[in-house]
């Protein structure tokens, strides 16, 4: 089939690399507008446009999806359909009817559970123990297009959202490849979704990733892990922010009060409404990622001193 790509980060280009291996035809991507990027705020093209500029297509970057000249080129490319990876634009009807297959989006939940920006950071954090990724028609609504294809994936208990989304994104190439592949063949009719088991996924900001050391350590350790890499967990430690990376219970050590901190040559423990936690990284602002233990030795904590007061 004629297709155009529509996808943004890094997470889309597996899906991207596998349709230009294929018998498929990529006439042209589309993606978010280059944004600024690093210490200096250079703008800078998305990963998606990056991919596409190197293997020689044409990259279409309107400011959104409305945009007249972006609706005028896609008809005069005339695609039979349009997969989508984590574009990060909603796509208004007139131009979701320009395909004859429509427009397929690869989705890393299992729907109808986790419909919105962020399913893998939402699902580690609610503590599912399985997610996975599904192919599915987009219609006007938020992620309730009829499905063509799921697969599933476990949520080790050490992952991070951004290892489930790293193997989702290879293993959902295959699933999109094998949809398309349905869809031209004329062998695959999407199924509705359930309406029993919806669930909704916002993008957690930053002020959902702040850590709440009276929480469980169960909580705490699902809310690290689903905010890494982004937008990071993080704390307070006098007065200045600490982005916190992956860290672990310590099951049966529960002699430290909430946010308590308790640091040794080689370790850096806090506590939590059960367990302490054993920290991983910290990062102090302006600095690099540090072992907590390599921290503590610079911060120098004092006996009794809490985190996130």
């Amino acid at each position: 089939m004629r297709l155009l790509f529509a996808g943004t980060p890094e997470v889309a280009l597996p899906c991207l690399r596998a349709l230009l291996d294929s018998e498929h035809e990529v006439l042209a991507v589309l993606t978010r507008p280059d944004a600024p990027a690093g210490r200096g705020r250079t703008r800078k093209p998305s990963p998606v446009a990056e991919a596409a500029l190197d293997a020689g297509l044409e990259v279409l970057r309107p400011p959104g999806p409305r945009d007249p000249a972006f609706a005028e080129r896609l008809s005069a490319l005339a695609p039979e359909c349009c997969p989508v990876v984590a574009y990060g634009g909603l796509l208004p009807e007139s131009v979701l009817a320009v395909p004859r297959h429509g427009w397929v989006n690869l989705h890393f939940s299992l729907l109808p559970a986790w419909r919105g920006a962020a399913p893998v950071q939402r699902a580690i954090i609610a503590g599912d123990e399985v997610t996975g990724a599904t192919t599915f028609r987009i219609v006007r609504e938020l992620d309730a297009g009829p499905v063509f294809g799921v697969l599933t994936e476990p949520i080790r208990p050490d992952d991070t959202a951004g290892a489930v989304l790293s193997r989702l994104a290879t293993a959902g190439a295959g699933l999109m490849l094998a949809t398309l592949d349905g869809i031209a063949g004329g062998a695959l009719t999407p199924v509705p979704q359930s309406a029993d088991g919806v669930s909704i996924a916002p993008k957690v900001t930053v002020e959902d990733a702040r850590i709440d050391w009276s929480a469980p350590a169960m909580r705490v350790d699902r809310l690290i892990r689903g905010c890494t890499p982004a937008p990071a967990a993080w704390t307070t430690f006098r007065g200045q922010r600490l982005r916190i990376g992956p860290a672990r219970a310590r099951s049966g050590e529960r002699t430290l009060k909430p946010g308590e901190i308790r640091a040794t040559k080689l370790e850096v423990l806090v506590g939590t409404a059960t367990d302490a936690i054993v920290l991983g990284e910290v990062t102090a602002p302006g600095k690099r990622p540090l072992p907590a233990a390599d921290w503590a030795r610079g911060a120098r904590p004092a006996d009794g001193q809490r985190l996130g007061e």
